[in-house]
This record gives structure tokens, sequence and C-alpha cells, in this order.
């Protein structure tokens, strides 16, 4: 497995592509045609629902579906793997968020991180956001993982874009990540002349995180694409 760095995170958070019950949901969204034959069977999109969780304030039960519009949240000791459209997420323990609605019912225009940590892949497309009370990212087809962190300043947003396109936005400044393998930064608002946008390190994802779920869209990352790998540090950026 990917080496990692952990920050206020557990192993077992990371380690959920692993569970026997995972890789039985896996298997079985798989064979059902995955995210089409969701749609076309009028069957739940959630793939795996560990612990508690809830939508739009409601308890949230495994064979439900979820869709754009809709406020989800984890509990503690709780993951939810599930997929909208082209597009695939894992939430957190004790992580809040809304996916809202683009064109279609099936089309998410923006992912707003309000607490806690996700590892999403997003299927080729545009006009789609990622957004944090510090930072704002535009992104096209790619994988990223985004963690909200408290400190003295009130906020502040981990981003790692692990491959493909991202537009940033924090602070006021503005920069353009094209990543093949982990470009992370933190976002965070611009203090006594400071950079809002900083390099950051590789913490509390996975190369296997994305590669799991860029697997339930039919797709796969760009190292599994080109065969190799650079450097675990998030350094590139």
């Amino acid at each position: 497995m990917t080496r990692h760095h952990l920050q206020g995170r557990e192993d077992v958070e990371l380690l959920w592509f692993q569970r026997r019950s995972f890789l039985q949901a896996a298997a079985a969204w798989t064979a059902a045609g995955s995210l089409a034959g969701a749609q076309a069977q009028s069957r739940s999109n959630i793939v795996e629902l560990s612990g508690d969780a809830t939508v739009n304030g409601q308890k949230l039960r495994p064979d439900q579906s979820l869709q754009t519009g809709d406020e989800i949240v984890t509990g503690p000791r709780s993951t939810l793997i599930f997929a909208i459209g082209n597009s695939a997420f894992h939430m957190r323990q004790n992580t809040s968020m809304v996916v809202e609605r683009g064109a279609s019912i099936t089309a998410v225009s923006l992912l707003r991180l309000l607490t806690g940590a996700v590892v999403s892949v997003w299927g080729r497309g545009s006009n789609r956001q990622i957004a944090t009370p510090t930072l704002t990212a535009g992104i096209r087809g790619t994988g990223v993982y985004t963690e909200m962190f408290a400190n003295q300043n009130g906020a502040r947003t981990y981003f790692c874009n692990c491959y493909g396109v991202v537009d940033l936005a924090a602070g006021g400044e503005r920069e353009l990540s094209e990543s093949t393998y982990h470009q992370a930064v933190w976002g965070e608002a611009a203090l006594d002349g400071r950079s809002a946008l900083t390099p950051a390190r590789l913490i509390n994802h996975t190369d296997e995180e994305l590669e799991n779920l860029a697997r339930l869209i039919g797709d796969r990352t760009a190292w599994q694409i080109s065969g190799k790998k650079g450097n675990h540090t998030g350094s590139s950026y």
C-alpha cells in the first residue's frame, strides 16, 4: 500500500477498501452494471454505508438513493461510499457536505464541504467545483482529496489534486494545478502578508482509495494509465 502521513486521522479510516464488506459491495455493484445499472433498475447508488449517516436531516438507509441537492452527514466511526452521475465519493467520519445540482438530477455542479473530509473521483466534464469556507477548486476529469481543519484563524483547507487539472482559488489568489501524481496545497485566509495557497505534503489519503473509487465509475487513475508514479511528498505543486 502507498505510504501516507496521518494528521488527525486513523489508519482504519484510510483502509476502507480492504474491508470484506466493501469488496463484496463493490463486486456486486460492478456485476450489476455500476451506476448505469442502478439508474436503469432504480436501485440504490450507495455502494456501502458503515455506521450512521443522515440525508437532509433524516437517517440514511443503505437501500436509499442519494441525489443532487442533498445534504449528507456521516457520524462518528462511520463511512459512506456512493456515486452520482460520473462521479464517486467516499465520505470520512464526521463529515458534512452538500452535492448541488447541475444540468440534470445526476449532474453534480458543486460539492460544498462544510466539515470533515471526502475523497472524490470525477469523470470528464466541465463547470464543476468543490468549495469549502477557505478554498474553491474548479475541476474537470480528476481525482482529489479535500479536508477541513480548524486553526487559530478559524479554518483552513487541505486539498490534493491527485491527478487532473484544477483551478484553485483562496484568499484572492488563483493557481492552476496540473497533476499526474498528487499536488497538494493548504488554502486559507491571507493574513499578515502570507500567501493563501501554500504547498503541502501528502496526508490522510492513499493511491488505493482513488483507484477503488475510479473503478466504481469505470475509470482509471492517471498513474494506472501511465504505469508510473511520482513521489509521495505532494511537493510537485
